[in-house]
């Protein structure tokens, strides 16, 4: 009966029935402003758009019904503690990582991790150990942390002091995250798991395990990729001793606005509240409509829809919620289906890569939808069934950049220049530059530019993918060696 209560929103929907004059902020005085935003989104909205008055508690030091909010989410998702995150989840991982490690300790994890955790490690100053992901060229993407060279990573640093995981990756793929937790525990490595598209794995037994089922220590979850509040909010999970409470309230309180959005904690407060209750439920008729979405995808010739048996024959889970839709055999890349799907159909997918195009179901996917989306694929299948053309396969070498030194040392401490793309050759990062989304980077500060990274970034530019980088001219940025080996001799 506890978690069918709201405490934060139902507070603040409280605080919208008194008639006080307001003095405080923010501007427009609970909706008092009259412009084209309040015409469109309407008063609510903004009699909701509050900053922490009397009886609404604060999100830094939260006593009242942000707390009692917070425990019941950490209830609901298996944990110890929660916290609301109105940064994303971006600021979670980032809160984990320095909560985690200090500035040239070790912290062992996948390469094909968000820019978030790159953030993380320039802002800790800790030295990433990568584990290479098992690496799909007939999909082009790349896929969990095997086990064993997870074991192996563990074995060969034994100084490391935590484990990150994502669980699952942007696509839904999820490694054996038990096993890797218990086995990083046995040597008290903290285990920090990136869930941010697995935030509704806690309620149903036929999506992979959960971080906190798993015993991990932390994990941040994007609640609004997944059920429902509202686009930046996320929460932050936390259990067992190896981190404590005041650890995580002193760096959140360190990298959080002061002015945290109740819409966003509302938002939270709410989705929280319908996934218990109803999220068994729901995710049994979407896990149900995927798989019927599937099979319908697999009687269009020339396009394939992924069916999750494909990855656990590599002995790796999926979230059964996404659809991964192989389009390349239509002569076509996933950013042109991408772009004709919407442009054509209004079919709007989460992101394309070289092969494939994924498409997100959540609890609030119809049939419909399902429809539309099949419908669609017809149509683009029929356009471009006779075509010839051979889309080339990624991640040909199975290879990342190699890495010279830490991302926050090259990021922050390092001398810079900036040169053509076409130069950068064998030049070391002081960047990270990705596309986006899923904002992967392809090459981080610190690693090394090889040719490979130059020719992928050449055709996602070709492609018209949105590329994410400190530069806006064509140049990126770069040590600048001649003056940073310089520096080094010197001291």
């Amino acid at each position: 009966m506890k978690q069918n209560k709201t405490p934060f929103f139902t507070k603040l929907k409280e605080y919208t029935t008194f008639k006080a004059a307001h003095f405080d902020v923010p501007g427009h005085k609970m909706g008092k402003i009259n412009d084209e935003f309040k015409e469109y989104v309407g008063q609510n909205t903004l009699m909701l758009d509050v900053n922490a008055p009397r009886g609404l508690d604060t999100l830094n030091h939260p006593v009242g019904v942000i707390k009692e909010a917070q425990e019941l989410l950490a209830e609901a998702f298996f944990a110890e503690h929660a916290y609301f995150l109105t940064n994303g989840t971006s600021q979670g991982i980032m809160t984990m990582i320095m909560a985690a490690v200090r500035a040239k300790e070790k912290i062992i994890m996948p390469r094909n991790v968000h820019k978030s955790i790159i953030n993380g490690l320039i802002l800790s100053g800790a030295i990433p150990i990568f584990v290479k992901p098992v690496m799909d060229a007939d999909l082009g993407i790349a896929n969990g942390m095997p086990l064993e060279s997870v074991k192996q990573a563990i074995l060969e640093n034994p100084d490391a002091k935590a484990v990150f995981v994502i669980n699952p990756t942007y696509f839904g793929v999820a490694s054996d995250l038990k096993t890797i937790v218990d086995f990083a525990h046995s040597y008290d490595m903290v285990v920090l798991v990136d869930e941010a598209h697995g935030s509704h794995f806690a309620f149903n037994d036929q999506l992979p395990i959960s971080a906190m089922q798993a015993k991990a220590d932390m994990a941040a979850c994007s609640t609004h990729k997944t059920i429902g509040s509202l686009t930046q909010s996320s929460v932050l999970l936390l259990q067992g001793k190896r981190i404590t409470p005041a650890r995580i309230r002193t760096i959140l309180n360190i990298i959080s606005t002061t002015s945290p959005s109740s819409l966003l904690m509302g938002s939270i407060d709410v989705a929280r509240k319908n996934i218990y209750n109803h999220g068994k439920k729901e995710l049994d008729r979407i896990i149900a409509l995927t798989a019927d979405t599937r099979e319908r995808i697999n009687k269009i010739s020339g396009i394939k829809a992924i069916l999750p048996t494909y990855f656990k024959e590599s002995k790796f889970e999926y979230d059964l919620t996404k659809i991964i839709i192989k389009v390349s055999d239509l002569g076509i890349s996933g950013f042109e289906a991408y772009k004709e799907l919407f442009d054509e159909s209004r079919i709007q997918v989460e992101l394309a890569e070289t092969h494939l195009i994924l498409a997100l179901f959540s609890i609030a996917s119809s049939q419909q939808d399902a429809d539309q989306l099949v419908e669609a694929l017809e149509k683009l299948a029929e356009n471009h069934r006779k075509n010839k053309n051979i889309v080339k396969k990624i991640f040909i070498n199975n290879t990342f950049p190699e890495v010279y030194t830490r991302p926050r040392e090259a990021a922050v401490h390092a001398p810079i220049k900036y040169v053509l793309l076409e130069e950068a050759i064998d030049e070391i990062a002081a960047e990270s530059i990705m596309i986006y989304p899923p904002g992967i980077p392809i090459v981080i500060p610190g690693e090394i530019m090889c040719k490979s990274v130059i020719d992928d970034l050449k055709f996602y530019i070709e492609q018209g993918s949105t590329i994410l980088s400190d530069t806006e001219d064509g140049t990126v940025k770069v040590v600048d060696k001649e003056i940073w080996f310089k520096w080094r001799e010197e001291q």
